[in-house]
Parts: structure tokens; C-alpha cells; sequence
């Protein structure tokens, strides 16, 4: 080779390597640039349990419904969204009257503030690792310590509206799941988990094509999502739409769950599906029939389905028999928001119209005075 075009050789050479190194730099450096960007700043505060707490009976009565002819009162509140029990044994209520916990020494409230300085409804309470209470309500989120709680207030995401659900995975990494899309807690940012945009549920008071109405985490580690989009699941590296890629014809999904069977439950405005890691079936098409919504899911410790379907009806089935569950038979019905199994293996429902426990095949209804 001549010298002429071994230097015609090397310049090309390093001409294209100072053009990579340029694009990676580029591309690299607006990578950075937006991951900046899209994080969002909170804000933070702390407060003792004694300045925002009141015992029970200082509050005034909670009825169902001032409609309501036979209505109980001194209920817990009027809109119980969530039940939580701690490791300690502690009953935790996300109601729209505020956080309420019941403990031995009796039921009392907290009263979170949003970042606005209004009182929130609660929407989601768990416990992670080191027995803290993180708590998702309408204006931000807060963790109690056992003495104090630190709220984290972001106006443009954590919205008075804006949370609707909250997952802590294996890892201790907070999941947030709002109107706006899915965020992680890192530090005192929240930095959002890309997922592509669904449909606006007209079905719902309150929808958004980003909203996200659960998360949960697998046996295996891998994350899912209940979108307007879909049934997402992300295995660490991608984010798959299942409900796309088996043709699903629901994507509105309130609930994804995982049975003791290894398979998962989907809940949609279309009913209930199982998903067995190969295809889609429709659980409740022959008992609902189409178009029919099925809510909120739990699978209970004894292998029994459990379900709301068409807002109001609540069904169990082992096997293929299904049962209907009527919780008043000839009065009013409650919307349970949530099905929830105690430390005792006693079910809970609870949502408009109060808490109820279902005990002996009967439904109690669950005022401040218990029974506990």
C-alpha cells in the first residue's frame, strides 16, 4: 500500500472514530439532559403524630348516606378506599376522612395535608422492610416512622386527585402509580417510568390516558402495571403489553393479580381474564356475559377467587363454581373498592358506605365500636 493512501486510509479512520465519539458525546450528553429534565423535585416535611392525630370520639358521626333510610352510623368513615394491617397487628383505613388506625389504645385519625394545605383522601398504605407506614393520599405521600411522619409533596404529579395507587418491590424502590404515569421515589425526586398512553376510561369520574390504577410484583421479580393501555409487565429490561400482544379486547385494566397456581388475574371493563404465560381467558364470560366490569380481586390464603363485578356484586369461586355474595340482601349494596385478607384469614370490603368483615358467611359492617 502507498503512503498516499494509507494516510487517505487513516484519515478516514480517524474521521469516522471523532464522528462516533461526537454522536455518543451528543447523544449521551441529551440522554443526560432529559433524564434531568423529566425528574420532578419534592418537597419535604415533618410532623409529630400528636399535632395531627384526634381520638374517635371527638370527630362527629360518619353516616353512610344521609340518603340512606337504613343506614349504620359511626361509620370508620362514609368512603373507606383501603385497609392495611401491620405487622404489628394494627388496622390501618385510608378514608376520605383521613388516615385512621386502630390500635389498643383505641381508633385515631391523622389528618395529612396536601401541598395545597388541604386534608386528602388516602388511597394506598403499606409497610416496607424496617416496619415504616408509607401512606399514598391526595396530595402527596407520607412515611410514618412510629413517631413521626415525613410528607413529600410534588403539586404538578402528586396532585389533589393525582395517586392512585403505590407498590414498594423487593428491591425497596417506591412505585407510584398517578393520572400521570408511573414515577419512582428516589431520594427527594420522583423520576418516571415510561409507558405508553391508553384511552380515556368514560366510565370513571376520574381518567386519564396515563392512568395507572395498580402495581404489583411477581414471585419472579418482574413488575406489572393495570393501565388505560393495558396489562403491561416489565422483566427488568422490557416493557411488554400483553393485552396487545394476545389481542385482549379490554384495555381498561383495574387489577392484575398473581394466583398461588403461578397464573395471573386481570380484572377489566370487559371482566375478568386469566392469563396462564401463553393466552388470555376470560373467567366470566359465561357468568356475566360481555361488557360486564369486573373491580377489585383477591385471591384468599385457602385458594378461593374473590372479586366485585359491575361495581356493586361480589363473587367467589374454587374450581369452576361461582358464588354470589350479597352483603344486605333487599337494602342498600356497597362499591367495595378493596378486598383485603387479615392476619386472622378474615376478608374485608370495604369502600362507599363503609368497612365491612365477612365472617361466618355474614357481612359486618365495621363502625368505630367495631366489632374488632
Amino acid at each position: 500500500m502507498k503512503n498516499t493512501e494509507r494516510y487517505v486510509l487513516n484519515l478516514k479512520t480517524w474521521s469516522i472514530t471523532l464522528l462516533s465519539s461526537f454522536i455518543f458525546i451528543s447523544c449521551s450528553g441529551q440522554v443526560d439532559k432529559n433524564k434531568i429534565a423529566l425528574k420532578y423535585k419534592i418537597e419535604q416535611n415533618k410532623v409529630h403524630e400528636d399535632s395531627i392525630s384526634a381520638k374517635a370520639e371527638t370527630f362527629p358521626e360518619f353516616k353512610i348516606s344521609p340518603h340512606d333510610k337504613d343506614y349504620q352510623g359511626n361509620q370508620i368513615s362514609g368512603v373507606v378506599r383501603t385497609v392495611f394491617q401491620d405487622k404489628k397487628g394494627n388496622f390501618w383505613f385510608g378514608t376520605q376522612n383521613g388516615l385512621c388506625r386502630k390500635n389498643q389504645s383505641g381508633l385515631v385519625y391523622f389528618d395529612l395535608k396536601g401541598f395545597n394545605g388541604q386534608s386528602g383522601t388516602i388511597y394506598a398504605i403499606l409497610e416496607d422492610k424496617n416496619g415504616n407506614i408509607w401512606i399514598g393520599y391526595g396530595g402527596g405521600i407520607a412515611k410514618y416512622d412510629g413517631t413521626f411522619f415525613t410528607n413529600y409533596h410534588q403539586k404538578d404529579i402528586l396532585t389533589v386527585s393525582g395517586l392512585w395507587s403505590m407498590m414498594m418491590d423487593s428491591k425497596g424502590i417506591l412505585w407510584l402509580g398517578t393520572t400521570q404515569g408511573v414515577f419512582t421515589l428516589e431520594g427527594d425526586e420522583l423520576v418516571p417510568f415510561a409507558i405508553p398512553e391508553g384511552k380515556i376510561d368514560t366510565s370513571r369520574g376520574v381518567s386519564t390516558t396515563k392512568m395507572v390504577h395498580s402495581i404489583m410484583e411477581d414471585s419472579k421479580g418482574n413488575i406489572w402495571f393495570a393501565t388505560n393501555g393495558g396489562a403491561y409487565v416489565f422483566d427488568g429490561n422490557t416493557l411488554t403489553n400483553l393485552s396487545e400482544k394476545y389481542n385482549n379486547p379490554s384495555n381498561f385494566v383495574n387489577q392484575i393479580i398473581e394466583r398461588s397456581n403461578g397464573n395471573y388475574l386481570i380484572s377489566t371493563s370487559d371482566g375478568l381474564y386469566e392469563y396462564d404465560g401463553n393466552s388470555f381467558y376470560n373467567r366470566t364470560e359465561k357468568l356475566l356475559g360481555k361488557n360486564s366490569g369486573v373491580g377489585c380481586l383477591l385471591e384468599d390464603k385457602s385458594g378461593t377467587i374473590w372479586f366485585t363485578a359491575n361495581k356493586r356484586s361480589i363473587f367467589s369461586y374454587k374450581g369452576e363454581t361461582f358464588q354470589k355474595k350479597q352483603i344486605k340482601e333487599g337494602e342498600f349494596s356497597p362499591l367495595p373498592f378493596q378486598i383485603y385478607e387479615d392476619q386472622q384469614n378474615r376478608l374485608w370490603f370495604v369502600g362507599f358506605k363503609g368497612a365491612y368483615r365477612l365472617e361466618k358467611n355474614t357481612f359486618l359492617n365495621i363502625t368505630r365500636f367495631g366489632p374488632w
